[in-house]
């Protein structure tokens, strides 16, 4: 009944968790829900008063399809001053979302067949967008080297069809920080091998202790013809409902997205483009220093908490804001759990006995993960994490 792409793809495993915890939660159970991949905070001053403003003004048209000259020249000069390079209004486009952004790359870039390169752990957007545009994904397990791809692993998965390689950091579930020889080591072979990479840095604003975000155009400017940026403001301004996000590269790949999107969505939201055009003029970067203490206070809350796991190791949480626990030891026979043999089964223990949601890593290609979002109030988050940590402790 349905084309054969249905088949390809499920529905997003964060996006479940997250309907399950809602599902315990109007069935009359407490839950502290740590599943969204969300930060709980106010609006940002300048993204309040800018939709306000464009609200007051009428503003309600059409836009550009790939956002207002303004909002991608404010753009531009943003991805400057973080490369330190010089980006252009005509090499960037404003999407609904990051996720629109990475759908824009598969579709323009990608053709039936084609390979692309994903480190595993992975959010779970990546591959279903590189079926849905008809190319293969091929996952390089990244678990043995702390979360951090080697850059002989991604070698060895390379063939003739590949295409691209898909860089995520800080990671989306591990919290990984990718190191500078890492990120050297990518740029170059991609460069040597003409592939594109696809450089999804929506958490790079959240980086924790020593760790540096490191724009990977930043690092070998000879890349940059070779890659997409992707990144948004779901994170840094905590917006996940507004859905503004942006890609940038070459002018001709821009083009090729600005077609394609005309007949998507066209442009995106127009009030949401106003916001964050505002904030990016007028904002002092004081709501995101904010933002990073609150999550920084958070983080440290929760390592204080998940410190007294007897079998689970306690988790770097780089980047980002997530716990990421490998739950492997847990899940060998011997340790005699009651039966409970995966992942799922646990996070489907922790919300019937504990009231705590979280998301499996069988939803990032890991069958021994846990995704512990700490964006939450830091009252829940402790109440949260006490009792998973009270629940695991007892499986011995």
């Amino acid at each position: 009944m349905l084309a054969q792409r249905a088949n390809l793809i499920r529905s997003s495993g964060t996006a479940t968790a997250r309907a399950a915890a809602k599902a315990a939660a109007e069935a009359g159970k407490e839950v502290i829900d740590l599943t969204a991949g969300e930060i709980w905070s106010n609006l940002a001053p300048g993204i309040r008063d800018g939709a306000i403003e464009a609200i007051n003004r009428g503003i309600n048209r059409y836009t550009d399809t790939i956002g207002v000259m303004e909002l991608r020249e404010a753009l531009a000069r943003k991805i400057s001053l973080d490369t330190g390079q010089t980006w252009k209004a005509e090499e960037v486009a404003v999407t609904s979302g990051a996720k629109q952004a990475l759908f824009n790359a598969a579709m323009v870039l990608l053709n039936p067949g084609d390979e692309v390169i994903i480190p595993a752990p992975y959010w779970t957007t990546f591959p279903a967008q590189v079926l849905i545009a008809g190319g293969t994904p091929v996952f390089v397990d990244t678990r043995h080297n702390g979360y951090v791809p080697r850059v002989a692993d991604i070698k060895a998965a390379v063939t003739d069809r590949t295409r691209a390689i898909v860089i995520n950091t800080p990671n989306n579930p591990t919290g990984a920080v990718y190191d500078v020889p890492t990120l050297l080591g990518v740029a170059d072979f991609a460069v040597n091998r003409n592939l594109w990479i696809i450089f999804d840095e929506c958490y790079g604003d959240f980086v924790h202790g020593h760790h540096t975000h490191h724009p990977i155009t930043s690092i070998i400017p000879e890349v940059r013809s070779r890659t997409l940026i992707v990144n948004g403001f779901s994170k840094s301004l905590a917006l996940t409902g507004w859905r503004i996000g942006y890609i940038a590269g070459l002018k001709e790949v821009i083009n090729a997205v600005n077609a394609f999107q005309s007949h998507t969505t066209s442009n995106p939201n127009v009030i949401a483009q106003h916001a964050v055009l505002a904030h990016l003029q007028c904002g002092d970067g004081g709501y995101q220093s904010r933002l990073r203490s609150q999550l920084a206070s958070a983080r440290q809350i929760g390592l204080n908490v998940l410190s007294s796991l007897k079998r689970v190791r306690v988790p770097k949480a780089a980047g980002g804001f997530y716990f990421y626990l490998d739950l492997s030891h847990l899940l060998q026979p011997a340790t005699g759990i009651g039966g409970l043999t995966t992942t799922d089964d646990i996070v489907d223990s922790l919300l019937s006995d504990a009231g705590v949601a979280a998301v499996s890593g069988t939803t990032f290609g890991d069958p021994t993960g846990l995704r512990l979002s700490y964006g939450i109030p830091p009252e829940k988050l402790r109440i949260g994490l006490s009792r998973l940590v009270e629940v695991l402790n007892g499986w011995e």
